[in-house]
């Protein structure tokens, strides 16, 4: 195999090998920590301009299928593992990881140390990064490079994965109707509203009030995605527009800053950000932990000890972070609105939270009644 290079933009460089597409690609550097689940991962909308490395050493044996797609494509910009697997073993197999990123034009390198990386990152902080793959640059030429790559603060990346077009999903015997505002979702949450009954409509990321209100939803839901919330103004006043009619909202994720944004808080980068499966969370209310999925860059700067006044009446934090403190969830006492930071939905696990669901749809029962 030929050699590849990764690099950072603190000008440390990591020595491996070509594999999947060779060329080069630039993003943001994140590692997630799941020994399964990678397909779940790829997929993800939230991942896009994204460079994903993976902390365990072994990736790829269970190969890809199509019932485990999260959206129409890969979305990473790049693939860093140590062990690829030489060989597919799982029955629900359509085709081999490599196959997969290479028909995806996903560069990706292999033989790096991921657990060196990721302790350099977490030391550091986040960073942009390049892989170099097949390519004859010199140190100093790939450093410049990625040092002029765009960075993740101040992107405003929801309409490169958002739907292009009003998109419903029908449902039979559906008891409501909800306005899925599409900023990068995945298939796992349209198929979590669905086994409760909730038929979603995607709508795109510029679309306005009017058109949720002429569509008459029952609920307004807003989908996890890339970039920074900070660019979102015109999701937050549709927002606003929403909470001022008492429509049901549940956001999670990208959705959980642009509700905080809605309500009067400012957001900002964390230095790390949390990405991975294994995330402990306080559940205020419960006052039981949950372990939880999450991909964040960002943040919501809400007061975790007390409860906030806002515009729409009081709220407080629902979940914090057991980890760093982060807020992990917001409720208002005064509207139906909710939201929580990390990933319910997620399909590889853990299942902790997937009782945010049922807690919109008691939201939805609570409105028509």
């Amino acid at each position: 195999m030929n050699p590849a290079y990764l690099v950072l933009d603190d000008g440390s460089v990591f020595e491996g090998r070509s594999w999947a597409k060779s060329g080069e690609t630039y993003g943001e550097a994140v590692f997630a920590t799941g020994m399964t689940g990678y397909q779940e991962t790829l997929t993800d909308p939230s991942y896009h301009k994204q460079v994903v490395i993976m902390t365990a050493p072994h990736i790829g044996n269970t190969g890809m299928n199509r019932q485990d797609q999260e959206s129409s494509r890969i979305w990473v910009s790049g693939f860093v593992v140590r062990d690829p697997s030489p060989r597919v073993s799982n029955w629900r197999a359509d085709k081999s990881l490599e196959d997969e990123l290479i028909e995806n034009d996903v560069v990706g390198i292999s033989g790096v140390d991921t657990r060196a990386l990721t302790r350099h990152l977490r030391d550091r902080g986040s960073m942009r990064v390049g892989i170099f793959s097949g390519l004859s640059y010199s140190r100093e030429e790939m450093i410049t490079k990625v040092r002029n790559a765009p960075a993740m603060k101040g992107a405003y990346l929801a309409q490169d994965v958002s739907t292009d077009q009003i998109r419903r999903i029908p449902l039979e015997n559906r008891k409501f109707t909800v306005a899925a505002l599409d900023l990068g979702i995945k298939n796992a949450t349209p198929a979590n509203m669905a086994l409760r009954g909730i038929e979603v409509s995607l709508l795109p990321v510029d679309s306005t009030y009017s058109e949720v209100k002429d569509g008459k939803f029952d609920g307004l839901f807003l989908s996890n995605g890339p970039g920074d919330p900070a660019t979102m103004d015109g999701v937050v006043s549709l927002v606003r527009s929403a909470l001022d009619d008492g429509l049901p909202i549940f956001g999670i994720c990208f959705g959980h800053q642009i509700l905080g944004r809605a309500l009067g808080f400012d957001t900002y980068k964390l230095r790390f950000g949390h990405r991975g499966i294994n995330q402990p969370v306080m559940n205020k209310v419960t006052g039981r932990v949950e372990i939880t999925a999450h991909n964040h860059g960002f943040a919501v700067d809400a007061p975790i000890d007390q409860d906030f006044t806002t515009v729409y009446g009081s709220g407080f934090v629902s979940h914090y972070s057991l980890n760093d403190g982060v807020v992990e969830g917001l409720r208002l006492r005064e509207r139906p609105a909710f939201s929580v930071q990390y990933h319910p939905e997620a399909a590889a696990g853990p299942h902790d939270a997937n009782y945010l669901f049922d807690d919109f749809l008691t939201l939805l029962q609570g409105r028509v009644k």
